[in-house]
């Protein structure tokens, strides 16, 4: 037993606890998690301990388990708490699409300061390191999986993890722990236990040592990743201007250096990365395109466009929908417009939308092409696609901006410009029209 309550002592001292923050322990029932909250109820004062099971609907007994879990903490005197999730299977697979539901849930449900604690060991370490070779992951892949990380603004601990799962299970046999077997765990058509089952058992009769040694690679690639990541920290820095990547500094870069640049943007900007076939080609056309073209590299997780000179990385756009929604004229109103943000209202010092010349209500609506607008302070009308064009909103936004009218006419486009018709005279109120949550324009 005291390996395991080492080890876990050892990842808590890392990170003092002002008695303010908790810890909230990601429970299923099974072995791995059961031995961790045992251990850390015996660790640390209760009243900072919690636990969360997440039924995933996915097998008949999940409620029963759930219970198991409730009876668990009742007897530690932990307090506990479950949640049931919609797994929807994509790409990835159910497992995928399972672990996904999961932290999702387990996120949404932390307190402020609290630490999400996970029971991930060595065995869990190697499988997830055979799984990325396999996909033929770089260093950030082989790293598998951290000691401690951020989801967001949450911190995870995973104490167990430099511990094989037979630590675990002595710990449990000593301890007099019961746990539940969930039979997914021996259905050797899925990826994960079929390592487990057959080629890591078949591994370790040839090279006892085998699954430490692959832990301490894991371990090696993952402070290789990290050397990787302050590389392309500093070329972002050198090649950016005002936010944005600049094609000509990139291009000066050694093709290694690009990619890796681009591969640490695109984590940081969508979470994901594009295959590394897609990159190289579209890297290519990125950096060799004509300036009057518009070149894109798009994956599942994110797209990343040239305009005039720059590369623009965020996640996909989603399709262009009709947009025909009534907005009331008054401070505080605002309109949801789907993927390409909110419109809204608010009192203006100066200036603005006058009220007393729009009336009571105003048409939101998308571009249908011809749109003309005499921008407020200017002398003549002009074509709204001309006023785009000179403002460097990026072509692919063009088509994604409110525009509000008021019978029949064009009176403001979103936050940008008011019709000078429709501007507040000084002294008279006046209203903001504000634009936010959308994709970047410029």
């Amino acid at each position: 037993m005291d390996s395991v309550t080492d080890a876990i002592r050892s990842a808590l001292a890392a990170f003092p606890q002002d008695g303010s923050a908790g810890l909230c322990v990601a429970l299923s029932g099974g072995l791995d998690s059961s031995v961790l909250l045992h251990a850390l109820a015996r660790l640390r004062p209760v009243s900072g301990l919690r636990a969360v099971y997440i039924d995933h609907g996915l097998h008949a007994d999940a409620a029963r388990w759930g219970e198991h879990c409730a009876a668990l903490c009742a007897g530690l005197g932990v307090a506990f708490s479950s949640c049931r999730v919609t797994v929807l299977p994509a790409g990835e697979g159910l497992e995928a699409a399972a672990r996904q539901a999961r932290y999702q849930a387990l996120l949404a449900g932390l307190r402020p300061g609290e630490m999400l604690v996970t029971a991930h060991h060595r065995d869990d370490q190697v499988e997830t390191l055979l799984l990325n070779l396999l996909r033929g992951s770089g260093p950030a892949g082989l790293g598998g999986i951290a000691s401690d990380g951020w989801r967001g603004e949450v911190r995870l601990l995973r104490p167990l993890l430099a511990l094989p799962r037979t630590a675990l299970r002595e710990y449990a046999h000593a301890a007099g722990i019961h746990w539940i077997e969930d039979p997914a765990n021996s259905d050797p058509r899925l990826d994960r236990n079929f390592l487990r089952l057959q080629l890591l058992p078949l591994l370790g009769s040839r090279w006892p040592a085998a699954a430490g040694s692959m832990a301490r690679s894991a371990q090696l690639c993952a402070e290789a990743a990290q050397l990787l990541e302050d590389l392309a920290a500093g070329d972002a820095r050198r090649v950016s201007r005002r936010g944005r990547v600049q094609v000509a500094l990139l291009a000066q870069l050694p093709e290694p250096h690009q990619r890796n640049l681009l591969r640490y943007l695109c984590r940081r900007e969508t979470g994901s990365t594009p295959p590394q076939r897609r990159l190289r080609a579209g890297l290519a056309q990125l950096l060799q395109a004509g300036a009057d073209r518009r070149p894109l590299l798009a994956w599942p997780g994110g797209e990343l466009r040239r305009f005039r000179g720059s590369l623009y990385i965020q996640p996909p756009l989603a399709p262009v929908a009709p947009l025909a929604a009534e907005l009331p004229v008054r401070a505080g109103a605002h309109l949801d417009c789907g993927g390409i943000g909110r419109i809204g209202l608010a009192r203006a010092g100066s200036g603005g939308l006058a009220p007393r010349r729009v009336g009571t209500l105003l048409t939101v609506r998308l571009r249908r092409g011809g749109e003309r607008l005499r921008p407020a302070g200017e002398g003549h009308h002009r074509e709204l696609k001309k006023l785009l064009q000179e403002r460097g909103v990026v072509p692919w936004m063009r088509d994604r901006i409110p525009l509000l009218y008021a019978g029949g006419e064009l009176v403001a486009v979103a936050g940008l410009w008011i019709a000078h018709e429709f501007v507040a005279v000084a002294g008279e109120p006046g209203l903001r029209v504000r634009w936010d949550q959308h994709p970047p324009i410029e």
